[in-house]
């Protein structure tokens, strides 16, 4: 599939640099580097979702930002293979902002894959907060996501989620997953698998 198709398949408007309009004229959403500029927003977007007592994904946003400073630079060494967690891997972090510049989002882009990984965990994470889901804001999320592994070079990458998340599976198929094989994990959780083509150097195109 080209990637123009994507965007069309997604309701999106093309347009210039990395923002993204919905093609139903909802507002224009980009990812965005952790930055002091969107301290406040991201601090209420941490609260609202450990409220909810829910599951923090990706990983990186559970983690405690009340030391701002501290967590930006904890994001900044993964992306320098600083401070990396056992057996983790280098990765870029992203937040999801609107015109408001509320933050609706977070990604975190994994730039390769270790064996826990390629099993089920995949090259990217990505959340939207409890109370903007249903909005169609996961689809446009990862597929600014894949613009970004795109530019880095990784030609496709490997998305996952439960097999009983069924709106997740949605998502993954309409910005182009090609299912793999399922991975059962010791717990007996199924994990579905599918692998997207970025268009990147070397690699698979849309």
């Amino acid at each position: 599939m080209k990637h123009s198709n994507i965007e069309e398949g997604l309701g999106l408007e093309r347009r210039e640099g990395p923002e993204r309009r919905r093609g139903d004229g909802e507002e224009p959403l980009r990812l965005v580097r952790p930055s002091g500029e969107y301290r406040e927003a991201y601090l209420d977007f941490y609260r609202e979702w450990k409220e909810s007592g829910e599951t923090i994904v990706p990983w990186v946003v559970d983690r405690d930002p009340v030391d701002f400073e501290a967590y930006l630079l904890f994001l900044e060494g993964m992306e320098k293979r600083e401070g990396l967690p056992e057996n983790g891997v280098p990765s870029s972090t992203f937040w999801l902002v609107g015109r408001t510049r509320r933050v609706l989002g977070a990604v975190n882009l994994r730039h390769e894959l270790n064996e826990w990984l390629l099993q089920s965990g995949g090259h990217i994470g990505y959340g939207i907060r409890p109370s903007q889901r249903g909005r169609g804001y996961a689809a446009v999320q990862l597929a600014l996501a894949l613009e970004q592994a795109r530019e880095r070079g990784i030609p496709r990458c490997l998305v996952v989620c439960d097999r009983d998340n069924l709106p997740s599976e949605r998502t993954i198929r309409r910005c182009g997953g090609e299912r793999d094989e399922d991975y059962t994990e010791e717990d007996g959780n199924v994990i579905r698998r599918f692998w997207i083509g970025t268009g990147g150097k070397g690699g698979l195109s849309y």
